[in-house]
């Protein structure tokens, strides 16, 4: 069995992900104010916020019981960050922006063990077709946008939306499983 690794998310979809993929693991969020970065794109701030959630959980953990993952995730469209949604008005605009564009979805993460340290920065494209209202309003009642960056869910409500996807699902859902998977 792989040896047992820390991940240092609160994240559903990556333990799930984790999960699928076979990999045995804990799962432990840490605390890090991603509101107080200033970047100047999405890469400069998922990078940012991954290491400084890296940096927590290094302190808060180490590495030496179990090797460390960290993740973070960022939406964009028309050249704009989508963060994670306030409330469901935030969400509906987020989401509108989505609606008919290409959207990029960055994720980076950091693994960490005695005799690895991986960063890893990638991104997956997709074109979405343009939202039907009514689909767009049952999403936002559901509440499952909350805790998403972009308010956005590829394995779920923009699922049927995808015209077309350039890189891995799995990147686009928090976790880049294939090439954390090549050096386990």
């Amino acid at each position: 069995m792989t040896p047992s690794i820390r991940l240092a998310s609160s994240s559903q979809t990556r333990a799930k992900l984790l999960r699928h993929a076979g990999i045995d693991f804990i799962q432990e969020g840490v605390d890090f104010d991603e509101d107080a970065i200033e970047a100047s794109s999405a890469k400069n701030f998922v990078y940012q916020a991954t290491l400084g959630k890296y940096h927590a959980a290094l302190q808060q953990f180490g590495y030496e019981t179990h090797p460390l993952l960290v993740a973070d995730t960022v939406i964009t469209a028309h050249d704009q960050i989508l963060r994670k949604a306030a409330s469901v008005e935030e969400a509906r605009r987020i989401l509108m922006l989505q609606s008919g564009a290409t959207v990029t979805i960055i994720t980076c993460m950091i693994y960490k063990t005695s005799a690895l340290e991986l960063l890893d920065l990638s991104a997956t494209h997709y074109r979405f077709r343009p939202f039907e209202t009514d689909d767009l309003e049952h999403y936002l009642q559901s509440g499952q946008w909350q805790g998403k960056a972009g308010a956005c869910m590829v394995e779920g409500f923009c699922k049927p939306y995808i015209q077309e996807v350039r890189g891995f699902e799995s990147c686009a859902m928090g976790l880049s499983i294939e090439v954390l998977k090549y050096y386990m």
